[in-house]
Parts: structure tokens; C-alpha cells; sequence
């Protein structure tokens, strides 16, 4: 059976999403309030909604690609959002990254107009959507996270359920911490490298399968060796979610000092104008009077 299943929101990593939704035979209809992200994504075969209450209507399930918590809310719960249109149990599928405290709110609020939840956040980005690798993590009932598989199914290779509505979300912080002191600590390898006059561009091949291997070194030391900054990420969408970590950690208790530090460099990151660039342009933040300028 064909799954009927609406995108609200077609940015970068929902556009990615719907691609791959598309080409896996979903009969996919998306909204977004720019028309040229859903126009790319009609010319693959998806179909537009003037709205998301219009576009929930055609559709069984709903997964939402945004950028914080009042978006997600006015999305679903505003005057033309998913709530309006859609029918007694459809299933919604928060793949946002946003507050674990927020999610347990929508939950119950969704849960109070007849609607399912599941948040079921990502870590891969654009590329792994393409490819139907990305990873993720769900929060919310079991029924639901189970039947929120049969579309995610398509976009992801590593799917876990770990608990109630906000689980997803939590696990996703937690993700967020480990990538962000990882992209750092690699950034700043990279320039010790550098400056020590070894080829950084070999190091990831004579590290890999040793215990300071990762899929980033992997990935970023070239693109960082190489200033690489085309944009499968943001920088300033790591502050948001660094900040999401901070807020959960005052509420736990938690000394998190490292992660202070690297919220830190990716908010100086911002000020000085980067926030849209790519993790890959945290090289800039080790620029210097004696540092060579590329690109």
C-alpha cells in the first residue's frame, strides 16, 4: 500500500527527506512558505498544498521538518496548520530538533485534538536522506513509533524507540553534544596539523579504524584541510540545539563544561556573521594575523 504522507517544511533537510520519499513511491504532498522548495520537490513528482491543514487532509501521516518549537506549534496548531485539516488519528512525525519539554506539550496537545505523536529527530543530515541512512531516534507511544516506521522506513537505516514523547528529543541533545565537541576537536586537530607542517589531507586514512576515528574525522578533516564549506548543515542550528543541551543540563544538574566551551565558539561563529555557513567553517574561528587566508 502507497503510503500518503505530507511534508511541512521543504528546507534543506526536508527537501531531502521528500526527495527520498518521492523516490521510494510515496505519494508525498508538501507545504512550505517558500514556493521554490516545494516547487523543487513537485518536479520530482510530490504535490503542493496551499496550506498545511490542505496538505494534512490528502494525507495519513504527517512529518514535520522545522526550525523551533513555536514554528512546529503554529504549524500544527495555527489557523491554517496541520490540526485543521487533518483527520481523527493521523499520525504526526516530528523530525524537528527542538525542546523536550516542548515535545511532551505538543504530544498532549495533539492527543487532546484526536492526532497521534512521534518525535523522531535525525542525525546524518541532507546527504544520509538522500540515501535512506539516516539515524533516528523516536519518542512517544509504542503503537506509534511502530507504525511512524512504516513511512521512515524509507529515509532511515537505524531507527530505535527510546521512550515516551520528548525521548526522541533528549537522545537527539545528546547527539548534538557528542557532534559538536567532535566537529571542534577535529577542527582544531586539523590546525595543529597544519601548522606543524604534516599532511592533514592523510591523517583521517591513518587513523581510521583506531580509537580516534569517527565518521566526522572521516568526513570533515579533508573538507576543513581544503576550507570545503558547502552547506549540508548550519552552524547557528547548532547553537540552537548546544543551547537545548545547556537548558536540559540546569534542569538536571549537570556539569556539561566541555559543551559550554563549544557553545561558545559556534555563538562568537555567529556573531561574526557564519551562522548559515556549514560546520566546515569552523576553520575560520583559528584564522590568525599569521594564518594563510583560502578561498
Amino acid at each position: 500500500m502507497t503510503n500518503r504522507v505530507a511534508l511541512i517544511g521543504a528546507g534543506a533537510m526536508g527537501g531531502a527527506i521528500g526527495t527520498r520519499l518521492v523516490e521510494t513511491g510515496n505519494q508525498l504532498t508538501v507545504f512550505d512558505l517558500d514556493r521554490a522548495k516545494v516547487q523543487e520537490l513537485v518536479d520530482k513528482g510530490a504535490k503542493a498544498a496551499a496550506s498545511a491543514a490542505e496538505a494534512a487532509a490528502a494525507s495519513d501521516t504527517v512529518i514535520l521538518s522545522l526550525n523551533s518549537a513555536r514554528i512546529v506549534h503554529i504549524a500544527v496548531f495555527g489557523e491554517t496548520g496541520v490540526a485543521k485539516g487533518a483527520k481523527p488519528g493521523t499520525l504526526i512525525i516530528d523530525m524537528s530538533s527542538i525542546d523536550p519539554e516542548a515535545t511532551k506539550a505538543l504530544a498532549k496537545e495533539a492527543e487532546e485534538n484526536g492526532l497521534r505523536w512521534v518525535d523522531s529527530p535525525l542525525s546524518g543530515g541532507a546527504p544520509k536522506a538522500l540515501i535512506g541512512e539516516l539515524t533516528l531516534m523516536a519518542g512517544g507511544k509504542e503503537e506509534d513509533v511502530a507504525a511512524a516506521y512504516e513511512v521512515l522506513k524509507h529515509v532511515a537505516s537505524n531507527y530505535t524507540h527510546m521512550g515516551p514523547a520528548g525521548a526522541g528529543q533528549t537522545t537527539k541533545l545528546i547527539n548534538q553534544v557528542l557532534c559538536g565537541l567532535n566537529f571542534l576537536a577535529v577542527a582544531e586537530a586539523t590546525q595543529l596539523a597544519l601548522d606543524a607542517g604534516v599532511d592533514a589531507a592523510k591523517i583521517p586514512q591513518a587513523l581510521r579504524g583506531g580509537r580516534a576515528d569517527s565518521a566526522i574525522l572521516q568526513e570533515y578533516m579533508p573538507r576543513f584541510v581544503a576550507r570545503d564549506y558547502r552547506r549540508t548543515g548550519r552552524i547557528d542550528n547548532m547553537v540552537k540545539d548546544l543551547n537545548g543541551a545547556q537548558d536540559l543540563a540546569r534542569r538536571t544538574n549537570t556539569a556539561m563544561p566541555l559543551t559550554a566551551t563549544c557553545a561558545e565558539v559556534h555563538r562568537m561563529l555567529t556573531a561574526a556573521g557564519l551562522g548559515g555557513e556549514d560546520q566546515a567553517a569552523l576553520m575560520e574561528y583559528f584564522r590568525g594575523p599569521n594564518k594563510e587566508i583560502i578561498g
